[in-house]
């Protein structure tokens, strides 16, 4: 799990994955169903989807 000041990464996925970003919202997804606030978002610098949890202020 990477983290820095706004986010926190919980799991990295592949763009090139052939069903695309859907294992990522899948996780997200279950992630959500936990409580956790999560979400996906891509990554262009190394070309991947991240599920993510943002900071509480």
């Amino acid at each position: 799990m990477a983290a820095n000041a706004d986010r926190t990464v919980l799991e990295r996925f592949p763009a090139s994955h052939p069903r695309g970003q859907y294992p990522a919202e899948d996780f997200a997804a279950d992630r959500r169903a936990a409580g956790q606030p999560a979400e996906v978002v891509m990554d262009i610098h190394t070309d991947s989807f991240l599920v993510i949890v943002k900071a509480v202020a």
